[in-house]
């Protein structure tokens, strides 16, 4: 393939150099930024680099608050055909320098968040960094305590000699997005150019970014929702209004001064916005957003209610995916406020029919236009592994030998690590985790669908379903349940049978319902 017809995320630029010259492109606080300033500053800060050393396929590790200096960063070496590695500022140093002894950054930049790093990445620790770099402005201590470089100074230093035009690194990568960090080695996810822009197309096409949005940061930089979404809205030509972290009350007065129309959340951050406006009893400026993308797992129907009423104009949608495919592989609409005010609810309730498996699972809505799902079958019911492939799946993981990169069972798939299955409309329907698999008297039960069928009982507020080692059945299915208020537990099996004003629950109960909603292995449940 030719470079003419490769794809490069700063092919933004002539977008926001001609139709977006003179508006507003970024929001940092005071600081505001034009098209065309946007570009400059980028292409200023790209010269710097080249000329400091900084070289194609070269990886530069980014530790920081968001910031509109963050996403100039990402842009400047990428420009130059450099990666991007960021890193999340909430891990401690032992975890990063884990994940920069595997990446071998040439230079890492932080801000305050994290200055403390370049203490710590002294000597031998990171043998491969060469520059400490400062994201803002630091004291001339800081300067020198730490042996930094600012990017003021990088610009200063860049002359400026002919055109400029943008390279590619090695494979097409651009971004080496961490999966995690919190349980044991970090791994490197390697995204390439292409990748994120068909998933930018996708939040186009389905979510309808626009250039008339003004979006909100609320998910960090170094998460791939996060990336992938400001990949997006670079791409129409929005305008990316910034605060250093998601805090509920942050964003609210972010919503309000800036007339935000879109933003992200996930579950947590959805529920503090709802609890803030609770506990101060106001909700100014929320009639604004109209474009509201939700992930990292589902809304509960409580949350879903609440947010249409903090956000009445807002189009709520719900996604599914991962880091390994640069974000989304599936989205579903959770609430449409012109449906909405014609009497028609697009709220997804479970599903009753006669099969066996609809009646549990989470349906998290159809496939992007580009990407394709197909299920491992694995036993019965057609539910199985869910394999993806396409434009939208990564590289390989950084430590992998490129040409050895492909591991799922066959060759270009990759497999999600999910179970699921697809109904008879094309919905995606998960069920549970491969590795939260019991193995049970021969049977594969997954913890995620029995706990599914066991809060449609009405005594049952939430449950945990897990295996414990057994000698005869290797792992014993055992429910801990959490009882609605009223009802009592009781070993007396028959109260389910007796007339009586008492509400109970029982093991034999439980099993019976499980029996009533074709529950594969309900015998084998434990209370």
């Amino acid at each position: 393939m030719g470079i003419l017809s490769e794809a490069h995320i700063c092919q933004c630029f002539s977008r926001l150099a001609t139709q977006k010259r003179n508006s507003l492109v970024t929001i940092n606080g005071a600081r505001q930024k034009t098209g065309q300033q946007l570009v400059d500053s980028v292409l200023s800060l790209a010269r710097g680099l080249l000329q400091l050393g900084l070289r194609n396929g070269d990886v530069v590790a980014i530790s920081a608050f968001n910031s509109d200096w963050y996403l100039e960063w990402i842009l400047a070496v990428a420009f130059i055909g450099g990666i991007v590695a960021p890193l999340n500022y909430r891990w401690s140093f032992e975890e990063a320098r884990m994940a920069m002894v595997t990446i071998r950054p040439k230079m890492l930049v932080t801000d305050e968040s994290c200055y403390y790093w370049h203490s710590a990445a002294q000597g031998d620790a990171i043998p491969s960094l060469r520059w400490h770099v400062s994201l803002s402005s630091p004291s001339l201590d800081i300067i020198n305590k730490y042996n930094m470089l600012t990017a003021e100074m990088l610009v200063e230093e860049s002359v400026i000699y002919g055109s400029m035009n943008y390279s590619f690194a090695p494979e097409g990568a651009v971004i080496i997005c961490f999966t995690s960090g919190t349980t044991g080695r970090p791994k490197g996810v390697v995204i390439s150019h292409t990748a994120l822009i068909v998933q930018s197309l996708a939040k186009v096409a389905i979510v309808g970014y626009s250039e008339d949005d003004v979006y909100l940061h609320t998910a960090p930089l170094c998460h791939i929702g996060g990336l992938s979404s400001a990949m997006a809205m670079l791409m129409v030509g929005a305008c990316h209004a910034f605060i250093p972290k998601f805090e509920a009350t942050l964003a609210l007065e972010a919503i309000e001064q800036h007339h935000v129309t879109s933003l992200i959340t996930v579950p947590a951050m959805m529920a503090d916005l709802i609890s803030s406006v609770r506990l101060k009893r106001i909700q100014k400026g929320c009639d604004s957003v109209k474009k509201i993308l939700n992930g990292g797992g589902g809304l509960s129907d409580n949350l879903i209610k609440d947010a249409t009423r903090l956000f009445p104009r807002a189009k709520l949608f719900s996604a599914y995916g991962m880091t390994e495919t640069c974000s989304s592989l599936t989205f579903t609409t959770l609430f449409e406020p012109m449906l909405e005010a014609s009497g028609t609810s697009l709220q997804l309730l479970a599903i009753t029919s006669s099969s066996p498996v609809k009646a549990r699972g989470v349906c998290v809505g159809k496939p992007a236009p580009h990407v394709e799902i197909k299920i491992c079958v694995d036993g019965s019911y057609n539910v199985g592994r869910i394999l993806t492939r396409g434009p939208h799946v990564m590289l390989r993981y950084w430590d992998q030998i490129p040409e050895k990169a492909s591991n799922s069972v066959e060759e270009t798939w990759l497999d999600t690590g999910d179970i699921g299955f697809i109904d008879d409309h094309g919905n995606l329907w998960l069920v549970g985790r491969t590795n939260g698999r019991i193995k049970s008297g021969g049977e594969n039960i997954y913890p995620e669908e029995v706990e599914a069928v066991l809060i449609q009982h009405p005594g049952v507020l939430s449950s945990v379903v897990v295996g414990i080692p057994d000698p005869r059945l290797t792992e014993l299915v055992v429910s801990c349940i959490r009882l609605r208020e009223n009802w009592q537990w009781s070993d007396d099996s028959f109260k389910y049978s007796v007339p009586s004003n008492e509400l109970f629950l029982s093991s034999t109960i439980l099993r019976l319902h499980c029996r009533e909603k074709n529950l594969t292995g309900y015998a084998l449940l434990n209370f």
